[in-house]
C-alpha cells in the first residue's frame, strides 16, 4: 500500500515537472515576440508562474549580452529532479 502512495506522489511530481518544463519553454519563446500584443496577454499569465524560479538562476548568472542564460540552468535542476524522483520510484511503477 505505502509502495503504491509513494508510486503516485512521486508520479504527480514527474507530471507537474514536465507540465512546468512546457510553461517554461513557452514563457520563453513568447519573450522574443514582446512587441506582439497577443504575447504580451500569454505571458502576463505565465510571468508570475514561471519568473520567480527564473529569478533564482538570473540572480546567479546575469545576462551576458543581453542573451539570458539563466534558463539552461533552470532546465538542467528540473531535469536532475525529474530523474531523482524516477530513480526513488519503486521497480516497475512509473507509466
Amino acid at each position: 500500500m505505502s509502495a503504491d502512495i509513494l508510486s503516485f506522489v512521486i508520479t504527480v511530481l514527474v507530471r507537474f515537472i514536465q507540465i512546468y518544463n512546457v510553461l517554461l519553454i513557452v514563457r520563453i519563446l513568447l519573450s522574443w515576440f514582446q512587441t506582439a500584443g497577443w504575447a504580451m496577454q500569454i505571458m502576463s499569465f505565465l510571468s508570475p508562474i514561471t519568473d520567480p524560479y527564473l529569478n533564482i538562476f538570473r540572480s546567479i548568472i546575469p545576462p551576458l549580452g543581453g542573451l539570458d542564460f539563466s534558463p539552461f540552468l533552470a532546465f538542467i535542476l528540473l531535469n536532475v529532479l525529474q530523474s531523482l524522483l524516477i530513480s526513488a520510484m519503486p521497480t516497475g511503477s512509473f507509466p
